[in-house]
């Protein structure tokens, strides 16, 4: 039996056990929805083309399935360009489709036309152009094969109309074949020999677990494998849950805003192994200071990571999980108590504080959260202030219970990725914090939210400022605080209760702990609005230029 274009690449995501689509439907991709209406896929229908990219962002990091997202020609397609990039440089796994104009008019910049795949190739693990409609079921299944396998990633469909709506004999391939794309999954066993044996005669070792650990489902075997070998491990922000943060091993995040203990560990280890990490900029502080007295063992499934930004000493190319599994049957127990009583002192005499003064201290707040959630708790941020406070104050235990823009710094990523969250994980607890700045980017997804009825909170940090620019400007504007005082800010109490969402503001931290209850305790959505000062810094904070170990710090 003949079906359409648009029904074939339907069902071919039904047979890639998809049950969920973000989208925003256009001209171009009419026939797509038609067949998509016929479907149990369910459809979840956002306010702007970004909601539905970072939706399927926070609901493939959550869930660790392939997000999927839908969006017509033109317009958009370029809406879903920097959430495509976020989840390019976070190796997010999602599925993007994109209606595009008849391929007859295919270059004539006809109306709603642009180079989709051209526009997002560097951003893309890779990207189709659909002419002929019977390479749509082919090119589902290499689609979903790609962003999963190897460092997952985002993969793109481009599907004209014409194509679309032309029929085809639908046959469904069982397994795919790619030309030249061949990941790496297995360890050098001489590599992993090496690695091993540096790390039995090392006196100074420390881990950095990065996104990923996460990636690999690898999480199980970085705790045994630090616990039996006695090594302290750090996490980059990408990295945060790979590795339960009540343990004594747990140093922290590294880097920028990292904790001085962890960058300290790293500037005076002697073995340095690095999981799933990118060795970016913001880790490293100044290259020529970072780990100067370590022998580096990077382990990452995309060889062109390692040694990009940091000399591998022992470089393994091949999955976290696989590699550290083949590491465990070779490491013995370790005993370290030197070590770790230096960690410990380091930590004693630079513990992670704040400031009291007569506001509500977000640090605080966000501890005290922390205190009041189960592990399975589900933490979603934007980018700025709020985030790195939750990175180094908020206890996360589990695995994927964390969602965050590292790579890319995306503000309005926080309210639909906690949004794809929420739909992927309807029985958990979802709880969004934020800052008023990146939030008014996508608060109009208030309305999808409240549509799905998810049981998603939200505190919502106000401080009327451009907290993290404010910052920055203050270190190297001298001061000149310019373009980051928000002005005017809506009531966002009153935001909330037009989408018929309970919320409540408090500006007194008396109120703090009384108000977290209140939320918590709420069944449905919940906004919760605390003013903040507009002089609340994140520290520490190692400046530009200088290595980590070296910080500014209250």
């Amino acid at each position: 039996m003949e079906i359409t274009g648009a029904q074939a690449l339907v069902k071919a995501l039904e047979l890639e056990g998809v049950t969920t689509i973000f989208g925003y439907p256009g001209g171009a991709v009419v026939p797509l929805y038609d067949a998509l209406s016929r479907s149990k896929i369910q459809h979840v229908l956002v306010r702007h083309e970004p909601g539905a990219i970072h939706a399927a962002n926070g609901y493939a990091r959550a869930s660790g399935k392939v997000g999927v997202c839908v969006a017509t020609s033109g317009p958009g397609a370029t809406n879903l360009v920097t959430g495509i990039a976020t989840a390019y440089m976070d190796s997010v796994p999602v599925v993007v489709i994109t209606g595009q104009v008849p391929t007859t008019m295919v270059g004539t910049d006809a109306f709603q036309e642009v180079d989709i795949t051209g526009i997002t190739m560097p951003i893309t693990k890779h990207n189709f152009l659909v002419k002929n409609p019977a390479d749509i079921p082919a090119v589902v299944k290499k689609a979903f094969y790609i962003a999963a396998t190897g460092r997952p990633g985002p993969v793109l469909i481009d599907l004209p109309k014409d194509v679309a709506a032309r029929t085809i004999d639908f046959q469904y391939p069982e397994k795919v074949e790619i030309r030249g794309y061949k990941p790496n999954l297995k360890g050098h066993p001489q590599k992993i020999a090496e690695a091993v044996k540096l790390i039995r005669e090392a006196k100074r070792p420390v881990i950095i677990a990065g996104g990923g650990v996460l990636a690999a489902n690898a999480s199980q075997e970085l705790y045994e494998f630090a616990v039996r070998a006695e090594i302290p491990v750090t996490n980059t922000l990408m990295g945060l849950t790979s590795f339960p943060q009540d343990s004594p091993l747990f140093l922290g995040m590294l880097g920028l805003h990292g904790t001085r203990y962890a960058n300290l560990a790293v500037t005076e280890c002697d073995v340095l192994i690095g999981l799933g990490v990118r060795f970016a900029d913001r880790v490293t502080g100044e290259l020529s200071g970072f780990a100067p007295k370590a022998k580096i063992i990077h382990i990452d499934v995309d060889p062109a990571e390692i040694g990009k930004n940091v000399r591998a000493d022992v470089p393994i190319v091949g999955d976290v999980k696989n590699v550290l599994q083949e590491m465990l049957k070779q490491i013995e127990p370790q005993n370290r108590q030197e070590w770790l009583s230096q960690i410990n002192t380091w930590k004693q005499e630079f513990p992670l504080k704040y400031e009291k003064d007569d506001f509500i201290k977000p640090q605080e707040t966000i501890k005290l959260l922390g205190e009041k959630t189960t592990a399975d708790t589900i933490i979603a941020t934007d980018v700025g202030q709020h985030q790195m406070w939750t990175a180094q104050f908020y206890p996360f235990k589990k695995p994927r219970t964390f969602l965050t823009s590292g790579g890319l710094g995306c503000m309005g990523y926080g309210l639909p990725a906690a949004i794809g969250a929420a739909v992927a994980f309807r029985d958990k607890q979802v709880i969004l914090i934020t800052g008023d700045g990146s939030f008014q980017m996508n608060m109009g997804e208030l309305a999808t939210a409240r549509e799905q009825n998810l049981s998603l909170k939200i505190i919502l940090f106000v401080n009327k400022k451009l907290g993290m620019v404010k910052q920055l400007q203050e270190y190297y504007a001298n001061k000149n605080y310019f373009g980051v005082d928000l002005g005017f800010v809506p009531d966002f109490v009153a935001l909330a209760k037009a989408y018929g969402i309970p919320g409540r503001k408090i500006t007194r931290p008396e109120e703090v702990d009384g108000a977290l209850d209140e939320m918590l305790a709420h069944k449905g959505m919940y906004l919760l609005e605390i003013e903040i000062s507009p002089e609340e810094k994140v520290l520490p904070m190692v400046l530009s230029g200088a290595p980590i170990g070296e910080a500014v710090d209250w």
